[in-house]
């Protein structure tokens, strides 16, 4: 019988079969079920066709599985992998010629479209764009101070220095411990030759940061750059309050030396005076007593301050007023007699030699060193 399945919209009569092997018999269910897909077309059914119902000798088998040896399986692979012929191609790739073609096929990178800019309301309104993407950059990343160094950066390179400084400043008010920015802020204000506003900005920096210690070297560096050597001279005495390390005072005294040769070349010639980094010097050796400090300033008026007198006081007083555990090291036996050699005094130099023996005891060492060397 025929069956016209559009009559009855979407549902369609389908027969499942189920096999029971107890029984032997078939159990007929009806599954009503939704197809959407195919509701415009006619199928052509039969209620007891007995092809609706196929039987189980009917049914496909399983193709049987055939067993494989490992062994074969892994031994083709393998040679299948391994290489027959290990002699040496024919024709050769050199480094060169691979370097060539890497060469060849590196791709151009594409440049950053060129910006022109042909009146003022188009160079106002490409200012007023880079400044939203630098606000925007600021907004989202708030503590990154490379943002707030580029934005102000892009100010400075239009010449709008009073949105520089406001853009430092407003990077200051987030994160006033940075070194960065107060450096990049007083570097800004010297590139651009305000002088005043340079010092003030590194005044305010020395004084939140006063251990930071390439601060105080800007700040010294821009005084003596302007010249002013008494403002110069005021910094180091500020800074020495602060007991930097031996660097410091060094940079100190060399200062003192430049401004005292200075002075002499101003004048026309003459000799100059040393008395200035010679104090730098003894203030240096009082604050920090040490056989390092004593030998520093014996080298350096040995060699900077030529005075010869000065570098023996020194070598002396560091046998005398050290303690002993400073004393008791042989560098500072060695450098004060090899000192004395450099002057032509050959006798102080074996005296200094023959004190260091006896204060070091190495004549017992000595002795138990022939005699491991006699037993052995």
């Amino acid at each position: 019988s025929k069956v016209n399945t559009a009559k009855y919209h979407n549902e369609y009569l389908h027969r499942t079969k189920n096999y029971d092997n107890s029984n032997n018999h078939y159990s007929k269910t009806f599954i009503n079920c939704n197809n959407r897909h195919h509701h415009n077309h006619h199928y052509q059914t039969s209620l007891n066709h007995p092809s609706i119902y196929p039987s189980i000798e009917s049914i496909p088998k399983p193709k049987p599985t055939t067993k494989t040896n490992n062994k074969n399986t892994m031994s083709q692979s393998q040679s299948r992998n391994t290489v027959k012929n290990r002699a040496p191609a024919h024709i050769q790739i050199s480094n060169e010629q691979l370097i060539k073609e890497a060469n060849d096929h590196v791709q151009a990178q594409p440049l950053a479209p060129i910006t022109q800019i042909h009146d003022k309301e188009e160079y106002q309104s490409y200012l007023a764009s880079r400044r939203r993407h630098f606000e925007d950059n600021i907004r989202y990343r708030r503590e990154h101070i490379g943002n707030w160094v580029k934005y102000a950066r892009f100010e400075e390179d239009n010449k709008e220095f009073e949105r520089c400084r406001s853009v430092f400043e407003r990077s200051l008010e987030v994160e006033h411990r940075s070194a960065e920015l107060w450096l990049r802020y007083g570097e800004f204000e010297m590139r651009n030759e305000f002088v005043n506003r340079a010092r003030n900005i590194l005044d305010r920096a020395v004084g939140i940061l006063p251990r930071v210690d390439f601060l105080w070297y800007k700040y010294v560096f821009m005084e003596e750059t302007v010249g002013d050597m008494e403002k110069c001279r005021e910094v180091f005495e500020r800074w020495m309050n602060w007991c930097p390390d031996e660097g410091v005072w060094l940079s100190y005294a060399r200062f003192e030396v430049r401004f005292a040769k200075a002075v002499v070349k101003m004048e026309g010639g003459g000799v100059a005076n040393l008395d200035r980094p010679t104090e730098v010097m003894k203030r240096y050796v009082n604050e920090y007593p040490c056989a390092k400090s004593f030998l520093k300033l014996a080298k350096w008026a040995e060699h900077e301050g030529k005075d010869i007198e000065l570098a023996r006081k020194v070598y002396e007083g560091a046998l005398v007023e050290l303690d002993t555990e400073e004393v008791r090291q042989a560098r500072v036996f060695r450098q004060f007699a090899s000192f004395e050699e450099r002057q032509g005094e050959f006798e102080r130099a074996r005296v200094i030699y023959q004190h260091a023996i006896k204060l070091l005891n190495l004549e017992k060492t000595q002795s138990n060193l022939n005699e491991t060397t006699t037993l052995s």
